[in-house]
């Protein structure tokens, strides 16, 4: 996308602030982009912002991979600013006073931000947006963390798609060339507000928070996401059949980079839509999963509601279980089947759990455990590195059955079929259950099958080392049908 003509100096009142949240990059960049169009100097502010910190101080997660990712990616970015003549200019407290108050320190005509459609962002922008029109500066939110904006496709009654096929095929009829192309920035260097003596950014534990460890596959910042999308691109032709084997490197691992945007979205769908072009089936399934994160975003746009609700009313009505004990067991990998329990130590350590294993975990919480849906989401973006609003509460209402086109209520995962069919030879479930490392490749998904030759030869102990089942599944399996089975029947009275 080029550039407009810029307009003349004397037509330039101040800087525009480019307010980056989730979107931590000097590349193809919307809103960048915009501000730089104006012709204005462009200034960069960054807040970290205490309505989303203190939360999670709250929750004990004083040493967050989330914030050390980001710290690190700012850190990354301040650096280049640096080097061109400017600063990141970071502020912390609340945003909704940090950036009316940065926007007057710096006499900003306009503040710029790449638009994010999570209802409490949504409800903040536009208390920032007020107080800024208070002091006569303009705000500008634009489209950037998705291809098409939220609006962008209805169905032939003019409403949002609620299944993702025929929301998938409109999409692929509509977006065009202009919808991928990249944002030009390449005036950057000369519209960059300078500062001399800008304060350093303030360290973690400044922010009262301690440094986390990142996992070896994480690299922070813009440079990392491109070592990753250069590594995957090295596997992507082979991104269908790879993806869904927790033990084998078949994933991209760019979600964490697209959720703090140190890469742009349209930078991955223009590679991958040009090798699917091409012939490559594993760029076109890979294409399918960005249209997917579209989909969910706009869910969320059309739907705020589905945060804390099932997205069918009438599944609201389900009688979840209380059971504190098998919560517990369920979030420490104590459950007695090998995948769900590594699946759910390798998050705990990692902050990273495969798609597959998602689907797995949930499942079994919903539909084994009886549980709450809205406990597991909310165990879930409390460790998630990559924890997206639309994308988790999308993921678990299908597992859930309560969202829109999600799998069938009697549709349940069986926890061993999927560790037979996707970890055949128990290479994932050694790593992070490392007690059952003994067991052959027959009898690591369900221990308690086992001989008890094998398990004292393996130095398994069932109830000792490592648990029984906390649940049968046939008999959950019975329970969950009958559970829905009171939600069908009421929605038809």
């Amino acid at each position: 996308m080029s550039m407009p003509p810029p307009q003349t100096a004397s037509q330039v009142r101040g800087p525009n602030l480019v307010w980056l949240r989730r979107d931590l990059r000097l590349s193809d960049h919307t809103a960048l982009h915009r501000a730089l169009a104006q012709g204005a100097q462009v200034a960069f502010g960054f807040v970290f912002d205490t309505d989303i910190l203190q939360p999670l101080l709250q929750q004990g997660a004083k040493a967050d991979r989330r914030l050390t990712f980001i710290h690190q990616s700012l850190h990354e970015l301040d650096l280049a600013l640096r080097q061109m003549g400017s600063a990141l200019l970071v502020e912390h407290g609340r945003a909704v006073d940090c950036i009316p108050r940065l926007a007057a320190r710096i006499g900003a005509r306009a503040v710029y931000a790449n638009r994010d459609d999570e209802p409490s962002a949504v409800q903040r922008d536009a208390e920032v947006a007020g107080l800024l029109a208070g002091q006569d500066v303009e705000f500008h939110g634009v489209h950037d963390q998705v291809l098409l904006q939220p609006d962008a496709l209805l169905t032939g009654q003019g409403k949002p798609y609620s299944v993702f096929t025929p929301y998938k095929n409109a999409w692929l009829k509509r977006v065009g060339p202009q919808d991928l192309a990249a944002r030009d920035v390449a005036c950057l260097p000369h519209q960059l507000w300078p500062v001399s003596a800008a304060q350093p950014m303030p360290s973690l534990h400044e922010l009262g928070f301690a440094a986390a460890s990142l996992p070896p596959g994480l690299p922070a910042g813009a440079s990392g996401a491109q070592a990753q999308f250069a590594d995957f691109l090295q596997r992507i032709d082979a991104y269908a059949q790879a993806r869904d084997y927790p033990a084998v490197k078949g994933t991209s691992y760019l979600s964490v980079h697209l959720r703090f945007g140190t890469i742009s979205v349209r930078e991955l769908a223009r590679e991958a839509w040009q090798r699917a072009q091409a012939g490559s089936q594993g760029a076109a399934t890979w294409l399918s999963e960005l249209i997917w994160r579209d989909f969910y975003v706009q869910i969320l746009h059309h739907r705020p509601q589905v945060v804390g609700h099932a997205f069918k009313p009438e599944y609201d009505r389900i009688a979840w279980d209380d059971a504190p004990a098998l919560h517990a067991a369920w979030c420490e990998g104590r459950t007695g089947y090998p995948l769900v329990d590594a699946a759910m130590r390798q998050l705990n350590t990692t902050g990273f759990m495969h798609n597959r294993l998602r689907m797995v975990a949930a499942s079994f919480f919903t539909k084994d455990l009886g549980l709450d849906w809205r406990l597991g989401e909310r165990y879930f973006a409390l460790k998630l590195n990559d924890y997206d609003l639309s994308a988790n509460n999308g993921g678990w209402q299908w597992a859930a059955s309560t969202g829109c086109d999600a799998q069938p209520y009697f549709r349940i995962f069986n926890p061993v079929a999927q560790s037979e069919k996707f970890d055949a030879q128990g290479r994932f479930i050694r790593r992070y259950v490392p007690e059952l490392a003994g067991l052959s490749d027959a009898d690591i998904h369900a221990p308690w099958l086992a001989a008890p030759l094998s398990l004292q030869q393996a130095g398994v102990r069932l109830g000792v080392n490592y648990p029984t089942p906390v649940v049968d599944h046939a008999e959950a399996r019975a329970r969950t049908l009958q559970r829905y089975a009171v939600v069908k029947d009421k929605s038809r009275s």
